[in-house]
């Protein structure tokens, strides 16, 4: 129904609330957050500093573009997707289509390298990020460890792209490459920690996704063939060439996966030293050593 001349002008409030309530029929996860974040993002201003103008009006071209994030989000697309931006490790890391959303549960990895530091004695170390993605693992290991610096890789020249910038944005481009490849293939140099965080979900779940991964992740940085292990075979032996003797890998794994995955790291040369969960308690990365 149109808005006549008489009635009230939208208040910042009123379109959180109009938006909380779409968002809760729908059955979306988190209603009131949601609606904050997409009129603050509207707004220009951080959800914290909402509650402070909830009585302000807005034009009615300001709630048009509102109605028009809200839209998306009704179509499942991820509130971190309409923004263009994710928060991870304290971070706040661009995305683009061609990049994975990171996921909370993906901070497992970067604990698990950063518990490695004591090991490596203030040595300088380096770290490879193989299907980097967004850059996140490694941009959060580098900002809590200075020492180090690193490499990433991703077959996607636009998620490479996506990476490069989010280094320059958070001051770490001067330790931290990006380059396009398969995996390892071609690399020469030698590293002391080898993260990945590789596609694994098996073609046949496809139907059981949310749409929010299903529809708006790029399927590249998902699915791994018919049991969900494709990447893991494609990525270890080369990845196993280019970590140091004294090094470690650090990979993600779903969260059925871990006896297939300690099968698959002993054929590559590699040993199983440590598993780790996430917040949830799901096993969500395994490391390994060299042997």
């Amino acid at each position: 129904m149109r808005q006549s001349s008489k009635d009230p002008s939208p208040t910042i409030g009123s379109i959180v609330r109009e938006f909380t309530t779409k968002f809760e029929s729908a059955g979306l996860d988190s209603p009131r957050l949601d609606a904050r974040v997409l009129v603050a993002h509207v707004m220009g201003l951080e959800a914290d500093c909402l509650f402070a103008q909830y009585e302000d009006t807005v034009d009615i071209t300001i709630k048009r573009a509102a109605d028009k994030l809200a839209g998306r989000r009704l179509a499942h697309e991820p509130v971190s997707r309409i923004v263009g931006v994710r928060d991870f490790w304290g971070l706040e890391f661009e995305l683009s289509p061609e990049t994975l959303d990171p996921r909370p549960d993906t901070e497992t990895l970067v604990s698990a390298a950063l518990e490695l530091k004591p090991y490596f004695n203030g040595a300088p170390v380096s770290v490879l990020d193989l299907g980097t993605g967004t850059g996140c693992i490694l941009l959060s290991i580098l900002s809590e460890w200075p020492a180090a610096k690193g490499l990433g890789v991703d077959i996607s020249e636009g998620a490479m792209m996506v990476a490069a910038e989010n280094a320059e944005n958070l001051g770490f481009a001067h330790r931290a490459k990006f380059v396009t490849g398969n995996w390892a293939d071609g690399l020469t140099e030698m590293f002391d920690i080898v993260v990945s965080n590789p596609p694994y979900i098996a073609e046949c779940e496809r139907s059981s996704l949310e749409a929010e991964v299903a529809d708006f992740d790029p399927p590249i940085a998902i699915y791994a063939g018919v049991d969900g292990l494709r990447a893991y075979r494609e990525m270890f032996p080369s990845a196993r060439r280019v970590t140091k003797p004294s090094g470690r890998i650090i990979i993600e794994i779903g969260s059925e996966q871990a006896p297939s995955v300690r099968r698959l790291l002993p054929m590559a040369g590699f040993a199983v030293e440590a598993e780790k969960r996430d917040l949830a308690q799901v096993m969500r990365c395994i490391v390994a050593r060299p042997i």
